[in-house]
């Protein structure tokens, strides 16, 4: 398992930007003109007598007309009035749409992994165009957190944390303390710090079920990875055959349902690492990514509940293409300051450097980035160095003694190497900054509680966790987002 324009997020700047659901739906203009038009001019004829009679029934007959007419236009009026309400209601959804076969709320939170922003428009997706056009959408894609890398932010979408709180910072990382080392199979409680939504949804007597999502097989507080809602992870499980397992949660008894879902899929970071974001095998894979996406949606109709279900599909990260050609070694910076490989916790994209005691971090960052702006290291330039503590505050990235104290911000595309060698490959990567474009992934949520074609604004994906318990009606345990979100981007309950 394995990421904009800059972003402009800084100290308090989680906040979202409001949402405005108001739209408008004016109908053109039309002035008041008379129906019928009597001409009293008769030229110079003289006048001819009338007799009462014929004037009566010129009388009634104009009555009957303007009445036939008066009513013709309210009705006009009135269907013509009811039809754009409808339009309003529909566009906008003034209140959630109430459920028909469920009875109680119900999240099915799906993942594809790596499908960086823009995906859907390399080809033909009818079942995720589905979902966009008859739900909610972040219009120019969801924001990762820091560093757009999988296990970080697949945990900070189910806690509602930065890594720096939620303690899993990288993919792979060491304890300062004892020295013990976190890998992607790593299950021990003691990594893995916030409430997850899963260990939330149990704490209100209600049932979860987790297919694949980074850190649900950890046995932790009133969550024990119960068998037959808890799949420990095996990549060669077939993708149809986790579709399958979900909708078969919807043959339970209504009581026996879970109320919150999840439901991973490696692809298409599985190719991107391959290829990069432009082969043909990406599309390959978000073609399949969407036949998988049909088969969810055709069992969940076949089930009658489709409409009841409030599914939201993201991605953790999106993928740029790389190039041995955009390579940056530290063995070019001996001449300012040799950094021996055993520091090295992390190349690339995010270099993390943890000196031994007796060394100056301070020092560190100071020589190295002398040598990077002195022209003669090839590609110095796309490199930054920092102490943690000096990063820019919107990447949220120093409160944990698990970063270590010197971080190295690399330039969108290019990898840092201990030393050169004869290997020449392209392929892709994340784990960038998240203020580059290329480091957006999908948020597209369809159901009762979002609204029809409706757009929002970018936000980062530590909002979702809020999402989904107000949409369950469950308090949250103290995260990183905002409620006010929820309630701008949630439609309102009966």
């Amino acid at each position: 398992m394995g990421s904009d324009s800059v972003s402009i997020l800084t100290g308090n700047e989680n906040k979202p930007t409001p949402i405005s659901t108001k739209e408008e739906d004016e109908l053109p203009n039309s002035s008041s003109t008379a129906l019928l038009s009597f001409s009293t001019d008769f030229s110079n004829s003289p006048p001819k007598p009338v007799t009462s009679s014929v004037l009566f029934i010129s009388l009634v007959l104009s009555a009957s007309i303007a009445l036939a007419a008066a009513i013709a236009f309210g009705f006009l009026f009135f269907t013509s009035s009811s039809s754009a309400s409808s339009l309003k209601s529909d566009s906008t959804g003034v209140i959630s749409r109430s459920l028909s076969k469920l009875k109680t709320p119900v999240v099915l939170l799906i993942s594809s992994d790596g499908f960086r922003f823009g995906y859907q428009f390399k080809t033909d997706t009818p079942n995720i165009d589905r979902l966009i056009k008859n739900g909610t959408e972040a219009e120019l894609g969801l924001i990762p957190v820091f560093p757009t890398l999988t296990f970080p932010n697949h945990y900070s979408i189910v806690t509602g944390l930065y890594p720096a709180y939620h303690g899993i910072i990288n993919n792979y990382f060491s304890d300062p303390l004892t020295g013990d080392q976190f890998n992607m199979a790593s299950h021990e409680p003691k990594w893995w710090l916030g409430e997850p939504l899963w260990e939330t949804v149990v704490n209100h007597g209600l049932k979860a079920s987790t297919y694949f999502w980074p850190g649900s097989e950890v046995n932790k507080g009133t969550w024990n990875c119960p068998k037959d809602y808890c799949m420990f992870y095996n990549g060669s499980v077939p993708f149809e055959e986790r579709v399958d397992t979900v909708l078969n949660y919807f043959d339970l008894p209504s009581d026996e349902i879970p109320s919150f879902m999840t439901l991973y899929f490696e692809d298409p970071d599985h190719q991107g690492h391959k290829v990069g974001p432009d082969d043909p095998q990406i599309t390959e894979a978000v073609v399949e990514i969407d036949k998988l996406i049909g088969r969810l949606i055709r069992g969940l109709e076949e089930r009658g509940v489709f409409e009841d279900v409030n599914i939201i599909m993201v991605g953790d990260h999106g993928m740029v293409g790389t190039c041995d050609k955009k390579l940056i070694f530290l063995d070019d910076l001996v001449k300012w300051i040799e950094i021996p490989k055993e520091w090295v916790q992390s190349y690339s994209p995010l270099l993390a450097i943890r000196p031994p005691p007796g060394y100056s971090p301070k020092d560190i960052v100071a020589k190295m980035n002398e040598g990077l702006k002195s022209g003669n290291v090839k590609n110095g330039e796309y490199l930054r160095i920092y102490l943690k503590e000096e990063l820019p505050s919107r990447l949220h990235y120093s409160a944990s003694d698990r970063i270590p104290p010197i971080i190295g911000l690399i330039e969108e595309g290019f990898k840092v190497e201990q030393k050169r060698s004869k290997r020449q490959e392209c392929g892709g990567a994340h784990g960038y900054d998240n203020a580059f474009f290329s480091m957006r992934t999908i948020f597209i949520a369809h159901g009762p509680q979002f609204a029809r074609g409706r757009k929002v604004p970018s936000f980062e994906n530590i909002q979702i966790y809020n999402l989904v318990t107000s949409i369950l009606n469950i308090e949250g345990a103290p995260n990183n987002g905002t409620m006010s979100f929820a309630k701008n981007i949630l439609l309102p309950s009966h």
